[in-house]
């Protein structure tokens, strides 16, 4: 692939479930309902939800590799439950898994065999340490953009 060539991914737009979109970068832009929104309850502000999704794409750009993130409950073992959410991320054989469960402060990082020669553990290290910091001082967007940056450049620049 030349640099500047454009990946298109085999995702039928059509096919996609309710609140999901089809983003200009290829990426899916998901949400899922849980019950009766309330504005004032939502987890995250949308100047939060902007700033992971513009660090999303430019990842993404970067290094031709899908970044994904889930943020909710991998169960008594962590590691474990990241292993069953991943093969269900969009196009997880060329992607990237971010895992966090906030509740038992564990993260876990999953690359697909596709990338895996790139996203290796090393740049996994990275990319938890990048978030360790701020999840320390609970802010939790700010460790997901900060993982997936650093883990972005360690890719581009291994």
């Amino acid at each position: 692939m030349a640099s500047g060539d454009l990946v298109k991914s085999n995702i039928d737009a059509d096919v996609l479930p309710y609140g999901a979109a089809l983003t200009g970068s290829g990426r899916i832009s998901a949400v899922f309902p849980f019950g009766t929104l309330n504005p004032e309850l939502l987890p995250f502000e949308t100047p939060d939800l902007v700033a992971l999704d513009d660090a999303l794409i430019e990842a993404t750009r970067a290094t031709q590799i899908r970044f994904n993130i889930y943020v909710g409950d991998l169960g008594a073992d962590a590691a474990s439950g990241a292993d069953e959410v991943f093969p269900h991320t969009p196009d997880a054989i060329r992607s990237i898994l971010i895992a966090v469960d906030p509740n038992s402060k564990a993260i876990e990082i999953r690359s697909g065999r596709r990338v895996s020669d790139r996203a290796n553990d090393r740049v996994a290290q990275l990319g938890i340490t990048a978030a360790v910091g701020p999840f320390r001082d609970g802010e939790l967007i700010d460790g997901l953009v900060s993982s997936v940056r650093v883990m972005a450049a360690a890719i581009v620049s291994p």
